[in-house]
């Protein structure tokens, strides 16, 4: 192994003298960050060059770049050593507001009732079921923490029973690269059986036959999901038989069972297109057949009911989508049938489907509405809502033949609330109510509101905001302002126990619904994309300047956070406007855009031409890289940043975030705080279990808290 250099060694040795000598009530000393070198590289693409001095940190087994993400992560304690006990007191403050104890909402399931639930001072969750009746005896699947032992990062996902309710396949990471192995366990023996499978998503389906799976398998490169085997149980992986590969780099395949168990269906999309394939559930050995081909432009997807698919689409323009329909054995888009016509000012954004009625999930001006409709036309109506910062939706909803439908409800000041719908009487029984714990958290403290900024171009955006009733509207006060903005994502204005930390500290929260999400429908998506990306981030810029003009927060006091795609969001924004910011979190931020998109074999990178666009047409490169957060750094002041990152990342690789933070190192001519905090155990979700993620949120918090002179001095 090599030995770290000799500067890494005298600044390791420095930071470690300087952390120990600090009181931890004090401010730091100032001290000299790491310096990454400079190593030019030389990168041409459509006869333009660009000199890359920090592409060698994209090496994540070298132990230079090791020994660089480590000084930086000791630079970091160091200077925040002053804040260590305060970010204590936020993890415990937040930690002590969940009920540790607790569980989900049992759901019926051919016959079972499962839920999961959470043991006091346990980080993962026990996955049980009880048989026929929730007075019955509960039968353990799988506790996490026992699983858990010995692994830094664990997370298991895709528990699917087999018809005959005996067996249990279920997908592992251990990693956090988001690539699964699948096993199988006996549920009556409590057998694991020899079978495993490497490099999955983590899901599978069953067939009828209780031994035939379908699952997904990535490329072991790209991490691209690209092929779907079939599975025999007993025999081994490298027999199973390919059924599917998706050739096209440009989309992502997966597999799935219809609600009304009858078809095994493979998925392959890519941003602008879809196609399904269809097999009968209990002819597994049978070819799987092309439901309608794919179409550029023409996106879709399926659910079945009785003879019929019910197809939610675009097709012929439908930009916020209808429904239509097909018969069995007839299921070309040229024979779909319109079932709901299109809508300019509702997105429709999904269906539910069952035996006496269906439930429409739709977005009007932004807001969540749930229309039920009896299939013999008899009744059809929506759930009412009152406020304008709530989340509405459909939750767990797996039984077809019922009359109740389940659904979530939250908004900015109040906790989410399961409740069972009987769609027949309109009668609700509210099933759970999230708890708060810790004996100070009453809703009637909170506020919420919509507003509405001006866009440069006029556009109005919407702007979520909750905050303390006693917090000032007359500019002093601290604003936290986030946002995503990318993929038709929507970021809805969900309760955060979490945040009330922040609340009750006179923070105020706000959601700025830009371009590039989908809130106002899906041409709110198509205007914030491709060459109309930069759009996303003029709205981020023109909201903030709103809630500066409208007394809501002032440059001194207005902080931005975003992560991964809204990372980027993060970048842009620095570098178009730094003054209005006193500080940013940039999470996981994909800022490397321009030579992340020329290069195939990183994860995600083919897939996402239809949102980028892809720079390997002069277009394209040359107007991703007006924005590229990365190569538009410039000589100039820039806020207080703190990014995040993780060392086996694989949806924003960790040397993104890190080769921008040395080049701002590099560029930036203020004394402002920059610090870049990776993960050496974890990737794009950070840390796994259910309390140690809010370490990391503390130390954000703190970050901002601290900027705002609101550590306590003890």
């Amino acid at each position: 192994m090599r030995t770290p250099s000799i500067p890494v060694i005298i600044l390791t040795f420095c930071l470690i003298f300087v952390a120990a000598c600090q009181n931890s009530n004090e401010k730091p000393m100032q001290i000299d960050p790491p310096v990454a070198e400079k190593k030019p590289t030389k990168l041409e693409q459509h006869g333009h060059e660009r000199i890359d001095n920090y592409y060698w940190l994209n090496q994540r087994e070298d132990q230079e770049v090791l020994d660089y993400l480590n000084a930086e992560n000791e630079y970091y304690a160091a200077m925040t050593q002053h804040t260590k006990e305060f970010q204590n007191e936020l993890f415990q403050e937040m930690r002590g507001r969940i009920k540790e104890d607790d569980s989900s909402v049992p759901y019926k399931l051919n016959g079972y009732w499962y839920n999961t639930r959470y043991e006091t001072g346990k980080e993962y969750p026990i996955y049980v079921r009880k048989m026929e009746n929730l007075a019955a005896d509960e039968q353990i699947l799988f506790n996490c923490n026992e699983l858990a032992e010995g692994h830094e990062f664990f997370n298991l996902r895709g528990v699917s029973v087999s018809p005959n309710n005996k067996i249990a396949a279920f997908g592992v990471d251990t990693v956090s690269r988001r690539q699964y192995h699948i096993q199988f366990k006996n549920l009556e023996t409590g057998e694991l059986y020899e079978d495993k499978i490497e490099n999955t998503t983590g899901g599978s389906v069953w067939a009828d036959d209780n031994k035939t799976v379908f699952y997904t398998k990535k490329d072991p490169v790209t991490l691209r999901s690209d092929k779907i085997y079939r599975h025999k149980l007993g025999t081994p992986a490298s027999a199973d038989e390919l059924v599917f590969h998706e050739e096209d780099e440009t989309y992502s395949t997966f597999v799935y069972k219809s609600k009304s168990k009858k078809y095994i269906i493979i998925g392959s999309v890519s941003t602008l297109t879809s196609e399904y394939r269809i097999l009968p559930a209990n002819t597994p050995e049978s070819d799987f057949q092309v439901f309608s081909p794919r179409t550029r432009g023409l996106e879709y997807n399926i659910s079945h009911y009785g003879n019929n698919f019910y197809i939610l689409t675009n097709k012929d323009g439908a930009t916020n989508f209808k429904l239509m329909k097909s018969t069995e054995g007839n299921t070309h888009h040229e024979n779909w049938e319109e079932f709901i016509a299109h809508r300019e000012n509702v997105l429709l954004e999904d269906i539910d489907i069952f035996r006496d009625h269906y439930v429409l999930s739709e977005r009007e001006n932004g807001l969540n509405k749930m229309k039920i409709v009896r299939w013999d036309g008899t009744d059809a109506y929506y759930l009412p809502m009152e406020s304008e910062t709530y989340v509405l939706g459909p939750t767990t909803n797996l039984d077809f033949d019922t009359q109740k439908l389940r659904y979530f409800f939250m908004d900015m000041s109040s906790p989410y609330a399961i409740v069972d719908f009987d769609m027949s009487t309109q009668e609700r029984e509210i099933l759970k109510e999230q708890e708060v714990l810790g004996g100070q958290f009453d809703k009637t403290n909170y506020k919420s509101e919509r507003v509405w900024a001006t866009a440069r171009d006029g556009k109005k955006v919407p702007i979520s905001l909750v905050y303390h009733k006693n917090t000032p509207l007359d500019g002093s006060s601290p604003l936290l302002q986030y946002a995503y903005g990318s993929y038709g994502s929507t970021v809805d204005p969900y309760f955060s126990s979490s945040r009330l930390s922040l609340l009750d500290r006179g923070f105020i929260y706000a959601i700025a619904h830009v371009r590039g999400g989908e809130y106002l429908g899906r041409p709110w998506y198509e205007d914030g994309k491709l060459f109309a990306k930069k759009n996303t981030f003029t709205d981020f810029v023109d909201c903030s300047k709103f809630l500066i003009a409208n007394n809501y927060t002032s440059a001194s006091h207005l902080y931005a956070m975003g992560g991964s795609a809204g990372g980027l969001l993060m970048g842009a924004i620095v570098n178009m406007a730094p003054e209005l910011y006193n500080g940013v979190v940039a999470a996981v931020p994909f800022v490397d855009v321009i030579t992340t998109m020329l290069d195939d074999s990183i994860p995600l990178t083919t897939g996402e031409y239809d949102e980028w666009g892809n720079p390997n047409e002069k277009d394209y490169y040359d107007y991703i890289l007006t924005y590229s957060p990365y190569d538009n750094v410039e000589r100039k002041a820039y806020p207080n940043l703190y990014v995040t990152t993780g060392l086996h990342d694989s949806q924003v690789q960790y040397w993104e975030p890190a080769k921008w933070v040395a080049k701002l190192r590099e560029y930036k001519t203020d004394d402002n705080l920059l610090f870049l905090d990776t993960n050496m155990d974890a990737g794009h979700g950070g840390a796994s279990g259910r309390f140690e993620s809010l370490k990391e949120t503390a130390k954000e918090y703190a970050f901002l808290l601290d900027l705002e002179g609101k550590v306590p001095k003890k």
